[in-house]
């Protein structure tokens, strides 16, 4: 319930609580709201049990979408979609598909993004069998 009061927010309320109480009728208050929350958490915890018992078997059954709820309220919107839309494959999001890498080069010639352009090809419009095939209307 208090699982994101730090210690900080802790002092604040002890330095408000000695302003306003007083040093006198702090350790009161303090000691009458730890009986309180203690009282609501037994009292929650006996409301559960209770459930349980009168649901039995069907109340699991009751948790379960409850349960489906808290891990959607964790995702984020693309998370969401990856899981419930597309299967968990996120490639459309990362742009990683699963094409085939092309081939490494051979020891010691140059990869394909780096060879210089053969005049004689670039003419005629004809290319080698190693370089790669670029077709401008397609991009």
């Amino acid at each position: 319930m208090f699982a994101n009061v730090g210690w900080g927010e802790m002092v604040i309320l002890v330095i408000a609580g000695l302003v306003i109480l007083g040093p006198e009728r702090l350790p009161g208050a303090i000691r009458w709201t730890a009986n309180a929350l203690r009282q609501a958490r037994d009292y929650l915890s006996g409301a559960t049990s209770q459930l349980r018992e009168d649901f039995g078997p069907e109340f699991e059954d009751l948790r379960e979408p409850l349960s489906e709820l808290q891990k959607l309220r964790g995702m984020s919107p693309r998370t969401a979609l990856t899981k419930h839309l597309l299967d968990g494959d996120d490639s459309i999001f990362t742009g990683r598909f699963d094409a085939p890498a092309p081939p490494p080069p051979a020891p010691g010639e140059r990869p394909a993004a780096v060879r210089p352009v053969d005049p004689d090809t670039s003419t005629t419009g004809t290319a080698s069998a190693d370089t790669p095939r670029f077709d401008p209307d397609a991009t």
